[in-house]
């Protein structure tokens, strides 16, 4: 009888996931409470249930049988099959202490600073004057939602921050913190018995919104000694922790020769993030995202990586508008073209709404820059 799997999450950034499991010869079932997703939309195994209802969602597990438990694309999933995981023991998922440690900022970055590992420094309220500019962001929000940086000792301006922080967090916690600036990358890394056994530097910006990435690339000539510092951090958290096998997915800012860890966590990057890996370098990396989860091993001494010059760009507006058409204008080399959005379409400002997302090459470094820079600077396209 094939093993039955139930993937917790319909975005349409964890189709890879979904696409590798089919290949296992399982039987897939797909749950999450938004029918009009991807996943949703296109699977014959989908069942519409909000997963944050935890003990409908065992109940499920208990009728369907499940064998193995595979989280999806966003926090909140990965959460859910913690809570899941300490009732019924599926493979290579995080307690839902150590889930905690992770994915809530303010805790995560108190076990940091306990560690001695490279994250921005915790400000109290009556010491902002002192650290200025400083980012205020709620302790449990993702996607940028709720964060503002302060630049000057204003009260109001404060006051205010903390207000935005209550709009977005569940708990109404919030941390203060150093405002670091530089070149914003992420790490990930597969680990095994918390041992980095492959990882990946991927150049992140930010260019419609501040708090929310939208345009990035593999980097392959990194800085080896802030890697070594990096993947020296990371082994540490992963100890420490005792994190199960499988992904750890590290977002930090880097300035000269100092970095800061900002945020880490164990699900899959959203917006497609596996497949910009998987096209810059022939790893599959939603395969090996997936993997651990229904306890499969594989050695990945045997993958032979490529150098592929590939950007990922996220299709986004600063303010709300009506979508119609996306008018090039400078030749790109398109590998492919995810549309999230139908012509006509009212659009939100980002982190809200999103147009499409853009996967495109050059053959040579020099066209890739331009290409990349022309990006960067809001030139390549106009959304008309």
């Amino acid at each position: 009888m094939n093993k039955k799997i139930l993937l917790l999450d319909t975005n349409f950034s964890a189709k890879p996931i979904y696409d590798y499991l089919v290949k296992t010869g399982a039987e897939i079932y797909v749950v999450g409470g938004r029918p009009h997703d991807a996943l949703a939309k296109s699977v014959g195994n989908y069942i519409n249930l909000d997963y944050s209802n935890i003990s409908e969602i065992k109940s499920l597990i208990k009728s369907l049988r499940i064998d193995f438990l595979v989280p999806g694309g966003n926090d909140f999933s990965y959460k859910v099959c913690s809570e899941i995981n300490s009732n019924f023991p599926f493979y290579n998922i995080d307690s839902v202490e150590v889930n905690e440690n992770i994915n809530n900022k303010e805790k995560f970055r108190k076990f940091s600073t306990d560690l001695a590992l490279h994250v921005p420094h915790i400000v109290k309220l009556e010491k902002v004057k002192d650290f200025l500019p400083v980012i205020i962001k709620p302790a449990d929000a993702y996607s940028g939602r709720g964060m503002t940086v302060i630049y000057e000792n204003d009260r109001n301006k404060i006051e205010n921050a903390v207000n935005l922080v209550k709009k977005y967090s569940k708990s109404q916690r919030y941390l203060i913190e150093e405002f670091v600036q530089g070149q914003l990358y992420s790490h990930s890394a597969f680990v095994v018995n918390g041992e980095i056994m492959i990882d990946f530097i991927v150049e992140e910006h930010c260019v419609v919104n501040p708090c929310v990435v939208d345009t990035s690339c593999v980097v392959f000539d990194f800085d080896k000694k802030i890697l070594s510092q990096i993947r020296a951090d990371i082994t540490l958290l992963a100890k420490k922790l005792d994190l199960a096998d499988g992904l750890v997915h590290t977002q930090f800012i880097c300035n000269g020769s100092s970095f800061w860890l900002i945020e880490v966590t164990r699900r899959c990057p959203g917006d497609l993030y596996s497949k910009l890996i998987e096209l810059s370098t022939g790893f599959p990396y939603a395969e090996y995202y997936a993997r651990p989860f229904i306890d499969e091993t594989k050695n990945v001494s045997n993958i032979k990586l490529k150098k592929s010059l590939v950007m990922r760009h996220t299709i986004t507006s600063d303010n709300t508008t009506v979508f119609n058409s996306i008018a090039f204008n400078y030749p790109v080399k398109i590998i492919d073209i995810v549309p999230l959005s139908l012509t006509g379409d009212k659009i939100q400002e980002s982190p809200f709404s999103r147009i499409g997302l853009l996967f495109c090459s050059s053959d040579s470094e020099s066209d890739f820059s331009l290409l990349f820079n022309k990006t960067v600077k809001r030139l390549l396209y106009s959304i008309k």
